[in-house]
């Protein structure tokens, strides 16, 4: 199983997401994030991560290629920005979409803005889970 988190800049959500999945995914799927376009990481992303114990740091933010295109058997596009620009994929790749907020435009005091990370966070790994859940048993069918 191959998945691919899309985002619009691969900063946050995307890299969250797949620092969830490859930590609860099997050894032998391969986890990827990517963006439309690439924005670098995000400090808070990376803060909010490693206070969960999950280092996210090594994850590279990197723009999506056809490459990678080809080798998804799932999409997960996590913003309505990555969804609606999504490029056209190849047949039998599917694609769902999770309609997240950015924390990234959180705005406040820091402690405020960590507070949405956290958050953010929270309810990808929720999300991650479910899917993770869905697709292990789906191959065990």
């Amino acid at each position: 199983m191959n998945i691919l988190f899309l985002c619009t800049g691969n900063s946050c959500r995307s890299q969250i997401a797949e620092g969830w999945a490859k930590q609860s995914a099997p050894a032998d799927w391969t986890i990827m994030s990517a963006g439309i376009e690439a924005h670098g990481k995000n400090p808070r992303a990376i803060a909010v991560m490693a206070d969960a114990d999950v280092d996210i740091s090594g994850q590279e933010s990197t723009r999506v290629t056809d490459e990678m295109l080809d080798q998804a058997d799932l999409v997960v596009t996590v913003c309505g920005h990555a969804d609606e620009h999504c490029p056209a994929l190849p047949a039998g790749t599917r694609k769902i979409h999770w309609p997240l907020e950015d924390p990234a435009k959180a705005q406040g005091s820091e402690e405020e803005i960590m507070q949405v990370f956290q958050a953010s966070r929270d309810d990808i790994r929720q999300r991650v889970a479910r899917l993770l859940d869905d697709l292990k048993a789906e191959v065990a069918a």
